[in-house]
Order: structure tokens, then C-alpha cells, then sequence
């Protein structure tokens, strides 16, 4: 009788507990897989958060110091043979693609000459935008899907609340006050992954436009030099 009453002492202090962890624990499998999958797409969303922002970073100084040489530069061709065979700037690697083709037409007419550089520019900038706006859509996609499938472990949670109620047939909110905190954290969660990754995205998706627009101003400046 006492291990009874024990028992019973310890699963009401087990519900009286609401931390996140045993919210988690008393969840059933529907909820259980909802914050999971809002768990690791928050952190894999701040995982690209952090590598996007690095990139950024990284291309508006390395492409700040390309322009600079190539306006010193006695020539393109100068230019050309100084840079590394390998790069990770974006814009030297469409200079040096444009400067691959430029030196193969050195033999045709300027206007051949041109509509090739050009359409090589073409293809370089955007096989290079492409590469920098990697994986924009999953942030995109976080942010717009998180708050529903939250949602969805919140609906199933209150669905399981009510079902208690009707197997005990009491309406007391000690009751229902567990699987409603489970369903409500599953609501908190979604929000945590969607607001970071829509921010993100908005940021992200306005430096690439930034971004590309200034490799179109260098690519126009290029062509009207050539």
C-alpha cells in the first residue's frame, strides 16, 4: 500500500513538472517526432545562417580587392597572368573565365570577339549566383513550413488533452495542463525555427541581389573596355 501511494506521489510530481526535458518525455511519438524535426532544421537553418553570413562576408572583401587590382591593373592581360590558377572570389573567377575566352578569339573580329566574352560573362555570373544562393530555398521553406507543422503537434497534443478528459471523465486542469504545455512548446518550437530562417533569408536574398547587381556593373565595365 505504501509503494502504491509512493508511486502515485511520483508520477503527480513527474506532471507537475513542466521543463522543457519533461515536457519532451511525456510527449507521445506524434509530438515527440514534431519537435524533433523542428529541432534539427532550427539548428541545420542556424548552421547555414552562420555559413552564409561568413560567405557574405568573405566575397565583399576578396571582391573588393579584385576590383581594386584590376583598375591598377596596366592591363587585363597583366592582370590575368598575376591571379592564382584557383580562387574562391566569385568575380575573379568570371574574369578569368572571360580572359580564357578573350585570348582564344584574339584571331576573330571585335564583334565576334565581344558577343562571346559576353556570353561567357553570362554563364560565369550565373553559374556563380547559383552557387551563392545555394540552399536560400530551405531557409525559405523552414520559414514558411515550421509555424504549421508546430501547429500540427500543438492540434495533436490538445486532441490527446481532450482525450484524457474524456477517459477520466474530469475536467480538472491538472488534467489537461501537461499535454496542453506539450502542445503549446511544440507551437514554440515552429516559431523558433521559422523567425530566424525568414530574417535570414530576407537579409541574404537582398546581398545576392546586391551582390549580383555589382558583378553586372563590373561585367558591362569590362565589356566597354574590351
Amino acid at each position: 500500500m505504501e509503494q502504491e501511494i509512493a508511486a502515485q506521489v511520483v508520477g503527480l510530481g513527474g506532471a507537475n513538472d513542466f521543463s522543457l526535458w519533461q515536457l519532451f518525455l511525456r510527449a507521445d511519438f506524434v509530438v515527440k517526432s514534431v519537435i524533433l524535426i523542428l529541432l534539427v532544421s532550427s539548428i541545420y537553418s542556424w548552421a547555414l545562417i552562420f555559413d552564409k553570413y561568413k560567405l557574405f562576408k568573405n566575397i565583399n572583401l576578396s571582391t573588393l580587392e579584385f576590383e581594386n587590382k584590376f583598375w591598377k591593373a596596366r592591363s587585363a592581360e597583366s592582370l590575368h597572368g598575376s591571379l592564382p590558377a584557383k580562387s574562391n572570389d566569385p568575380l575573379t573567377k568570371i574574369f578569368q573565365q572571360a580572359m580564357v575566352e578573350l585570348l582564344k578569339t584574339k584571331s576573330k573580329s571585335s564583334a565576334v570577339q565581344s558577343a562571346r566574352v559576353e556570353r561567357v560573362l553570362e554563364i560565369a555570373t550565373d553559374n556563380q549566383i547559383k552557387e551563392i544562393e545555394k540552399n536560400f530555398t530551405f531557409l525559405a521553406t523552414i520559414g514558411s513550413t515550421a509555424p504549421f507543422i508546430g501547429l500540427f503537434g500543438t492540434v495533436w497534443g490538445i486532441m490527446n488533452s481532450f482525450q484524457s478528459i474524456a477517459i477520466s471523465r474530469n475536467t480538472s486542469l491538472a488534467i489537461v495542463a501537461p499535454g496542453i504545455a506539450e502542445a503549446l512548446f511544440a507551437t514554440a518550437l515552429g516559431l523558433l525555427a521559422a523567425i530566424p530562417a525568414v530574417v535570414a533569408y530576407n537579409k541574404f536574398n537582398s546581398d545576392s541581389k546586391r551582390y549580383s547587381a555589382r558583378i553586372e556593373n563590373f561585367c558591362k565595365r569590362f565589356l566597354s573596355i574590351i
